[in-house]
């Protein structure tokens, strides 16, 4: 789907999904699963010409000079593309979340009092770089009986528009009404204005993406917003930790995707175990291409590493850049990460099950890992099959969003003629 014409064209966009949700609501189950079971054999069918798509973008990204963290949030390969299609045959198989009763009772009066889920009905999804979140957001949100608006960033326009072209096959094949599902191509930042206005046909916006992009919609939007403005995640190293295991920790969640938002950005380590643990982390660290940014205990153990300032701890840096600070005790790390951390994802190393009770229980993060990568903070890792995003809000979703994360719940009341005395 391309947009034109911003004001009538977005206006009918949003309208058209507007009644595709109503149309939605009479869909089964088994009416739903089929269609996305048939999205990800869609994906499968066409991975030659979404990957041919992808070089496009790709090649435009190296071109631009963008940097390497960027590209690979970009890049869609045999491997990756399998990964998503996978991910929706999982979304597929989950329980559908649509008339769940969350609660039932029956009243002093007598009448039969439910709490039952349903869709929210119209998302629209305005996010950046990574084309997976095309099929994945589209997936869930019809496994959760909603329609979706998809607005995907320019850098990825020729993969997104092939994802789309794909999923549009899949649904003029089942019982899903076609506008279920949209993909605006447009680049035009006048489309996105637009659709903010639409807060008659639109019920929740979810951004995802870099920190401007969510302040500028949450700033041009008449619609909720469901926030995740960046992932500045911690791994703290208690006094009481098994050390290999904590330098095996800390390279997984800094190295092997350093662009994403469940990266870890800043490591605190207990006084205790900095001598022994910082040296020859370091020295791991600095040979695979990060830079160490260190408050002056951490830098004097790790000569590689560059003075870190305050600004730095506040820092999101999605790139091999890692800051270091010794702490005294859990209390100081805790506090560190309440003060500087994003609430996105956090973790403890330790063997000391008392350290580890106290992280969770104060640390006020939408994850709390102990003993385990922040890289585990994701949908698909959770047994969401996929995520739409990571919700650093407090209200109706926090942390990975699933498809129950899509739904509300609605209270049902059956009575047998009662009246109110």
């Amino acid at each position: 789907m391309t947009t034109t014409a911003p004001h009538t064209t977005v206006t009918t966009l949003a309208r058209t999904a507007r009644e595709a949700a109503a149309a939605l609501r009479r869909t089964s189950a088994a009416d739903r699963t089929h269609a996305i079971s048939a999205m990800a054999a869609a994906l499968r069918a066409a991975a030659p010409s979404i990957i041919a798509a992808n070089t496009r973008d790709l090649d435009a990204a190296r071109a631009a000079e963008q940097p390497d963290t960027r590209i690979d949030r970009l890049r869609l390969d045999v491997e990756r593309l399998e990964a998503v299609a996978q991910g929706l045959d999982t979304i597929a198989a989950l329980p559908d979340p649509v008339g769940q009763v969350v609660d039932h009772r029956t009243a002093p009066s007598g009448i039969e009092v439910s709490r039952v889920r349903g869709p929210l009905g119209v998302i629209l999804m305005i996010f950046e770089a990574r084309p997976n979140v095309t099929a994945e957001a589209a997936a869930l949100c019809l496994r959760a009986g909603n329609a979706v608006l998809l607005r995907g960033g320019s850098e990825a326009r020729h993969t997104n528009a092939a994802i789309g072209d794909a999923l549009a096959h899949a649904l003029a094949r089942s019982a899903i009404p076609a506008a279920a599902v949209q993909v605006i191509t447009d680049p035009g930042h006048d489309v996105v204005t637009e659709l903010l206005q639409c807060e008659r046909d639109i019920d929740l916006v979810i951004p995802r993406g870099g920190e401007r992009l969510i302040r500028a919609v949450v700033e041009q939007s008449r619609i909720p917003v469901l926030k995740h403005y960046k992932g500045n995640c911690h791994v703290y190293v208690d006094a009481d930790a098994d050390l290999a295991m904590a330098a095996e920790i800390v390279m997984n969640a800094k190295v092997q995707r350093p662009g994403v938002c469940n990266a870890t950005e800043h490591l605190l380590v207990h006084s205790d175990v900095a001598g022994a643990l910082l040296p020859v982390l370091g020295a791991r660290l600095h040979a695979a291409g990060v830079e160490l940014r260190a408050g002056p205990r951490a830098r004097a153990l790790m000569p590689t590493a560059i003075a870190a300032t305050e600004a730095d701890w506040d820092e999101e840096y999605l790139d091999l850049v890692l800051g270091v600070k010794v702490v005294d005790s859990a209390d100081e790390a805790i506090q560190h990460i309440n003060a500087h951390g994003s609430r996105h994802s956090d973790a403890i190393v330790t063997q000391n099950a008392q350290h580890a009770d106290r992280f969770i229980a104060e640390v006020d993060s939408a994850s709390v890992l102990w003993n385990a990568s922040t890289r585990l903070a994701d949908g698909g890792e959770y047994g969401l099959g996929a995520e739409i995003g990571i919700s650093t809000d407090k209200l109706h979703a926090r942390g990975p969003m699933g498809a129950q994360e899509l739904t509300c719940a609605k209270w049902v009341v059956v009575g047998q003629g009662h009246v109110r005395s």
